[in-house]
């Protein structure tokens, strides 16, 4: 897997939780970590659900001492005003996560809506195949289970390329397994991806 310098001082080893850097990323993280020099106080986080963002709010908060706010397009927008000028007014780093920016993100306050145009916008895409095999590696790893190199073969060539079915497809292996007392076998994997719904080829 390829390395990137770890900005925030992230743990390059952890459990189940611990982020992990790659292309998806790794330009979001370098921006976090160079806070001081934004042009505003405030950035604009958005990404896919389970893609890591709120871990990474958090590890930015405790970082820099600023603030979070998370699911910011289910928020009252008045409040996101005011928190958005304490930011700019106290200089203490104001970071906004959403699942999308703005037209998608529909604001309908005007201050705000100006507000957030001029603020920085980052985003995590996607998982790549490094972040997948190292995110499977890690999670089956913390629970005493080794997944075969023949089984990520397998699911690379056929899992859709989103945080949000690899953590379906985490889940329901889990599940499986719990319910079977069996390893993480090419058959366990293959019923998972068969009870998801994925075209298995």
């Amino acid at each position: 897997m390829n390395q990137f310098a770890l900005p925030l001082a992230l743990p390059e080893e952890g459990g189940d939780n611990a982020f992990i850097v790659d292309a998806s990323n790794s330009e979001s993280l370098r921006h976090l970590d160079h806070w001081q020099h934004w042009p505003v106080a405030v950035t604009l986080l958005t990404g896919p659900r389970k893609s890591g963002r709120s871990s990474l709010g958090r590890l930015f908060a405790g970082k820099t001492g600023g603030t979070v706010i998370d699911d910011a397009d289910l928020s009252d927008e008045e409040t996101l005003f005011h928190a958005w000028n304490a930011a700019q007014s106290s200089k203490v780093p104001l970071l906004i996560i959403a699942d999308d920016p703005p037209p998608r993100w529909k604001i309908t306050l005007p201050d705000l809506r100006t507000r957030i145009a001029a603020t920085p916008k980052i985003r995590i895409d996607e998982p790549g195949d490094m972040l997948i095999e190292e995110r499977l590696h890690r999670h089956f790893g913390a629970e005493g289970l080794v997944v075969p190199q023949n089984v990520i073969d397998y699911l690379l060539k056929r899992m859709e390329r989103s945080h949000y079915a690899l953590h379906q497809l985490i889940e329901t292996i889990d599940r499986l397994a719990f319910e079977r007392q069996s390893r993480v076998s090419l058959g366990l994997v293959r019923d998972a991806m068969n009870a998801l719904g994925f075209i298995d080829v």
